[in-house]
């Protein structure tokens, strides 16, 4: 699978972490940066990921921060794109079985590196159900006061 990876400065060492394992499983990895630990604004980098992800050159997006919030926030203003800040087996597990995410945000300040590998092997493996679930995607795609 092709997954786009982004952080700002305080998810940076997990989005190296991550990288390294995901490519371990056999995925392709794009690096939408930062590259260093060094303050940045996170929308520089979390938007062109997921972009990519709304235009289906990358069928995932993983962003990473220090809690998450504002990553989750910035990937979601790109229509075509759920992000999901989980922060737990379950709330990836629901992100993709219910909502069809398919970009999750992660706080690497509130993770255990362990955690956030166990966090993202799960949303990878996790089918969507459908079902009742397509007609709320559904109305998260149609703009608010339609």
């Amino acid at each position: 699978m092709r997954i786009a990876l982004a952080s700002d400065h305080a998810g940076f060492e997990y989005k190296t972490l991550l990288s390294e394992f995901l490519a371990g499983q056999g995925h392709e990895v794009v690096d939408f940066g930062t590259n260093s630990n060094e303050s940045v604004d996170y929308p520089d980098f979390i938007g062109p990921a997921a972009r990519a992800v709304a235009a289906g050159e990358c069928e995932r997006g993983i962003v990473l921060g220090g809690s998450g919030n504002g990553e989750a926030m910035a990937a979601n203003r790109v229509r075509g794109v759920r992000c999901a800040l989980c922060w737990s087996v379950e709330t990836a597990q629901l992100a993709r079985s219910h909502n069809d995410a398919n970009m999750i945000s992660l706080g690497e300040r509130l993770l255990a590196p362990d955690l956030a590998r166990a966090i993202v092997t799960t949303w990878l493996d996790t089918p969507f159900e459908g079902g009742r679930h397509i007609r709320r995607i559904e109305k998260l795609d149609t703009p608010a006061g339609s």
